[in-house]
């Protein structure tokens, strides 16, 4: 995958239509989401404009959109605390279109995260949970550094199956 093709940046108001037509396009390709339908997040236009200028007014939170010849193929979203104490850690959550898994995508995304964190002098802890049996991904964070903190048995139920979710964290200071 070339690089000049690739752009990771912080979304934008006039993002958040393509932004919905992602998440409904990604909601039916995997079951490693939280989320099996986007009309499951209630989402619309006015709420993902509203959501994306509170983020790019927070000094710990940050939305990624990754694009590809002009079409995003990824997103990002991180938030730290909303209260002292918890401001300088935060949970992000990260997707990809399926027929951009394995392009570097994920890899960008995220190191695009850290790097932005570093930078912040603020978060000096990022976390995530992903499927315990999601391994690719697993092995994407492990690769970075992420440490598994613990494991949520029974956290995800889908089609009458029971998941459980790994809590990884990586220390940014």
């Amino acid at each position: 995958m070339s690089e000049s093709k690739r752009t990771i940046r912080e979304a934008r108001k006039s993002d958040a239509a393509p932004v919905l037509a992602y998440l409904s396009r990604i909601a039916g390709e995997t079951d490693f989401l939280t989320y099996g339908s986007v009309d499951e997040l209630q989402l619309t236009v006015e709420k993902e404009e509203a959501l994306f200028e509170r983020y790019a007014k927070k000094d710990n939170a940050v939305f990624l959109v990754a694009e590809y010849d002009g079409t995003i193929v990824g997103t990002l979203n991180f938030e730290g605390g909303k209260r002292r104490r918890t401001a300088h850690v935060g949970e992000f959550g990260i997707s990809v279109r399926k027929d951009y898994w394995g392009k570097g995508i994920g890899r960008a995304l995220l190191s695009h995260l850290i790097h932005w964190s570093k930078k912040t002098g603020i978060i000096r802890k990022i976390n995530l949970m992903a499927r315990s049996d999601n391994i690719r991904a697993i092995k994407l964070y492990e690769s970075f550094g992420f440490v598994q903190d613990g494991l949520i048995t029974r956290d995800l139920l889908i089609d009458g199956v029971f998941y459980s979710a790994v809590h990884m964290g990586l220390l940014v200071d």
